[in-house]
């Protein structure tokens, strides 16, 4: 699929994990995938075209996640049939501890909000047209920790991560009438590279199933409530956890 009848994704935080695995999944189904990183096209990145559809951006910079807006409408041809903001960041201690509420300065609270929040809504609000036009499909990523306090998750991050999931509802509200559907996905362990020490208790003690899950069963979700098989889901938050939530 190419041309004007070929979908096209923009993807945050594509640069490893979970990101890595979208971009394979959404561009083995003949999707074109423009992704988004504070990092450089990476060349070890396997997909075609990988380059060329890639922007370098610090979504932490509010003012230039607004300027990037007209250049990534652009690359893309003016079309969007999908966004996922799956970009974020959780700081810990140089130990690898978590940061609790009452250890984190100001500018660092307001640094994980910037990415892993008001991204999320400076780029639905800029690309927002196009979607109605493609009348196409938001998700959030938003996480476990959202809900439960985490033994190493810190707490702006689990606090981006709850006002995640209420934007969404918000957004799915505003822009249901337009056609446009808006979901959230929240992972539990994930088998990922930034997975810190102890997880492998949490698989124990806490998950039924027993294992982390893979960045590809995360992936397969996000191309399922992007496609046309979930057109009448909207407003959801989709667990991914292996039962861990219970």
């Amino acid at each position: 699929m190419s041309g004007a009848d070929q979908p096209v994704l923009l993807l945050t935080g594509a640069s490893r994990g979970i990101g890595h695995a979208t971009v394979k999944r959404f561009g083995t189904a003949g999707w074109r995938v423009l992704t988004v990183s504070r990092h450089a096209f990476d060349p070890r990145c396997p997909w075609p075209g990988g380059e060329q559809n890639h922007v370098q951006l610090d979504l932490a910079d509010v003012e230039a996640v607004r300027e990037a807006v007209p250049r990534i409408k652009q690359m893309a041809g003016g079309r969007l049939d999908a966004l996922v903001n799956n970009a974020a960041i959780s700081p810990k201690h140089p130990d690898g501890g978590k940061i609790n509420s009452l250890e984190m300065a100001y500018a660092d609270w307001l640094h994980i909000f910037n990415v892993n929040f008001f991204s999320a809504i400076l780029l639905a609000q800029g690309f927002a047209d196009a979607l109605i036009q493609s009348r196409g499909s938001i998700v959030n990523m938003t996480s476990i920790v959202g809900s439960r306090v985490h033994p190493f998750a810190s707490a702006a991050y689990a606090t981006s991560k709850a006002a995640l999931a209420a934007l969404t509802r918000e957004m799915a509200n505003d822009l249901g009438r337009h056609g446009v559907r808006v979901n959230a996905v929240s992972p539990g362990e994930i088998d990922t590279a930034i997975i810190s020490p102890g997880t492998e208790e949490i698989v124990n003690r806490d998950i039924p199933l027993r294992r982390m899950g893979k960045p590809s069963e995360v992936a397969d979700l996000l191309f399922f409530l992007c496609s046309n098989q979930a057109l009448y889901i909207s407003g959801s938050e989709v667990h991914i956890d292996g039962g861990q939530r219970v």
